[in-house]
């Protein structure tokens, strides 16, 4: 069982940058890749990125790839999101996930309770 907490949610404005971090529980955060997913009001949940167990590799969708960047600190079970350059669309509760083996789609094991990040104009 991973325990998922994340933080740093907040107003931005318009091409600022925001950071948000995700903690997980357990002795095991090495074993999973990590990922970020954002749900903005009346739109279902969305890839947003992920980076891999040995955070070898990186995937971000189309939509935030050149402005977001995803970090993990194995020594202290924490991922980052990196968001520059923000926009009003980035408006969005955004959920840390964990899963061994990662990917685009939207099964992966754990989750966190979201985090919400609005962007003003």
């Amino acid at each position: 069982q991973v325990e998922l907490v994340e933080s740093g949610g907040g107003l931005v404005q318009a091409g600022g940058s925001h950071g948000l971090s995700c903690v997980a529980s357990g002795r095991t955060f090495r074993t999973y890749a990590m990922g970020w997913f954002r749900q903005a009001p009346g739109k279902t949940r969305e890839f947003v990125g992920y980076i891999s167990r040995t955070g070898g590799s990186t995937s971000y969708a189309a939509s935030v790839k050149g402005r977001f960047t995803i970090s993990r600190d194995d020594d202290k079970n924490t991922v980052t999101l990196q968001m520059n350059s923000l926009k009003p669309e980035d408006t969005a509760v955004y959920y840390c996930a964990a899963d061994p083996f990662g990917g685009t789609h939207m099964s992966w094991n754990y989750w966190g309770q979201g985090t919400q990040v609005t962007v003003s104009s």
